[in-house]
């Protein structure tokens, strides 16, 4: 009798804690295996072409190179490896740059162990899945036409005002009384808005528009 074939997953997030919950779920899981574990999109790449997962479960916010990114390189050398973008954030924005990068599921960290479970079988089987918080997300966006057009939240102004002083991550982290994770997620919706590839664009283009 043969025995069925594993779903190799890798799981990358900068959270150890959050590493050593999920590489247990997996360890747990029926027809689940864990192959490896990545803290950045960097490692993420390098990992994904050594081990050759079925699945990926990708945070979105890491230093370096973000999940976002990530996916795009992931998927244009790995077609056959399947994304699910795995985070706490449902910024409308956030959620259509994954699927647009080629993540094929969307699910946040409060899921359920067995329908996180379900999730990597569905990817695995060309299945896309999409929280219900991504999905209402996506249809807010459309109904308001914000895509590519979202305007910065008084959050984001006040983030971009620090990073146009000089300000890294960390002493914005500082100042706001915010986790430096949410920082790094408020500057990515600041360059997807904006449109900009790095700190210095963003501010030009901010100075630019008036917004700062």
């Amino acid at each position: 009798m043969m025995t069925q074939k594993r779903i190799r997953v890798l799981i990358v997030d900068d959270h150890p804690m959050v590493q050593d919950g999920l590489r247990l779920f997996i360890s747990m899981a029926q027809g689940l295996e864990c192959v490896g574990l990545a803290q950045s999109g960097e490692e993420a790449i390098t990992l994904c072409e050594q081990l050759r997962p079925d699945v990926i479960l990708m945070d979105l916010v890491m230093p370096g190179i973000g999940g976002i990114e990530a996916i795009k390189v992931i998927r244009q050398g790995r077609p056959g490896t399947q994304i699910i973008a795995l985070t706490s954030f449902t910024a409308p924005e956030l959620v259509q740059q994954a699927l647009a990068a080629g993540a094929v599921g969307y699910v946040l960290k409060n899921v359920r162990a067995a329908e996180l479970a379900d999730a990597i079988r569905a990817v695995h089987n060309r299945q896309r899945v999409l929280a219900p918080e991504a999905t209402e997300a996506l249809v807010q966006a459309m109904q308001m036409g914000e895509y590519g057009e979202a305007e910065l939240s008084e959050r984001e102004v006040e983030v971009l005002r620090l990073v146009a002083d000089g300000l890294t991550n960390v002493e914005i982290s500082t100042r706001l009384w915010i986790a430096e994770s949410t920082v790094r997620y408020h500057v990515s919706n600041i360059f997807s808005k904006l449109g900009a590839r790095n700190r210095a664009e963003a501010v030009r283009l901010a100075l630019a528009r008036r917004l700062i």
